[in-house]
């Protein structure tokens, strides 16, 4: 078990953001961010992993969750915004560049932070949510829904329709979430099944159910602290698309896309998701993991292996004691 810190990290005005660290402060470092829900806990395993073989592993709280600042004002979730903090918690480090890895929302905001600061990027890692997508607004993935299973005359916003459900009815979906966050996290992380179409469209079909749940009555109220400002990453498709489309988002850097075969909240297995990613990448791996959207509690040990195999393949110099190794292969003669 490695030993674990807390630090905290203050930038603009007076916004802060904690993140948990572990492993060699001056080990190769990889940033771990999560998306919604979330908080820097979730990566533990991976924590745990990456630390313990020499790397420096970070993990942030993201604005709006946990122990960061989690204001209620919307302009604090548009992309821009985040990836300012993202560049505030990078300079902590006392470094200039590092692996970045992220989930859900964190892979649009590691894509963000690669589109726009590309020097800060020595590889990135997205899991379920491909790069130049979500961070580019309706444009960056709409265009990519499977119209087989979600006609377009019926699933206008087909997979995305809880999207737009935020976008529509915030307050009354942030109140409903709120009203039970055990419960809500409960059933968003239990384990994956097989993948169906019914309940593929669940989340096609929010609006037309009258909300989450399909509008059933909130349940009883819990004693914990909810997420309610961290879904404010929902409302600002428009503005995304404005910030990350003033830049073409060609990546030269390695690249790994992690699909999730069971992911039915973003799937990339049957739909034309990962286009726009393999055209704008031109170093890219993709690998499969049998697991549902949050793999990386589903299935760690194998989300630690394969990113692990990415980096001492396509980037050897950041593997932990890659300088002080003298490691030569020698053909044996008989």
């Amino acid at each position: 078990m490695v030993a674990i810190t807390d630090h905290n990290v203050v930038y603009a005005d007076g916004k802060k953001i904690h993140y948990l660290a572990a492993g060699p402060a001056n080990g190769p470092l990889v940033l771990f961010i999560h998306g919604w829900p979330g908080s820097a806990i979730t990566w533990k395993a991976q924590i745990d992993a990456f630390a313990s073989v020499g790397f420096r592993a970070i993990a942030p709280d993201m604005p709006g969750y946990g122990q960061s600042t989690a204001r209620r004002v919307a302009d604090d979730y548009c992309q821009e915004a985040v990836v300012e903090g993202m560049l505030a918690l990078l300079a902590d480090t006392g470094r200039d560049a590092a692996i970045w890895v992220g989930h859900d929302w964190g892979a649009g905001v590691t894509s963000s932070v690669a589109t726009q600061h590309p020097e800060v990027v020595k590889a990135l890692v997205t899991m379920s949510v491909p790069f130049h997508t979500i961070e580019r607004g309706w444009q960056g993935f709409l265009p990519y829904v499977n119209r087989e299973l979600y006609p377009a005359d019926e699933y206008e916003f087909g997979q995305w329709d809880y999207m737009k459900n935020w976008e529509e009815n915030f307050e009354k979906t942030v109140e409903w979430f709120d009203s039970d966050i055990a419960g809500m996290c409960k059933a968003s992380l239990q384990p994956s099944k097989p993948p169906s179409s019914r309940f593929a469209q669940l989340f096609a079909t929010v609006r037309k159910s009258g909300g989450w749940m399909g509008g059933a009555p909130k349940p009883p109220s819990v004693e914990m602290t909810g997420p309610p400002a961290g879904s404010a990453y929902y409302l600002h498709h428009a503005r995304n698309a404005e910030y990350n489309g003033k830049r073409e988002g060609k990546l030269d850097q390695p690249v790994l896309f992690i699909h999730d075969a069971r992911d039915v909240i973003c799937d990339t297995i049957t739909s034309r998701l990962v286009e726009p990613m393999r055209a704008n990448c031109s170093n890219l791996t993709e690998v499969t993991i049998d697991a549902g959207h949050f793999a990386h509690y589903e299935k760690p040990e194998e989300v630690q292996a394969a990113i692990f195999r990415f980096i001492v393949e396509e980037l050897p110099s950041e593997w932990p004691g890659f300088w002080t190794a003298g490691y030569t292969k020698k053909k044996s003669v008989l």
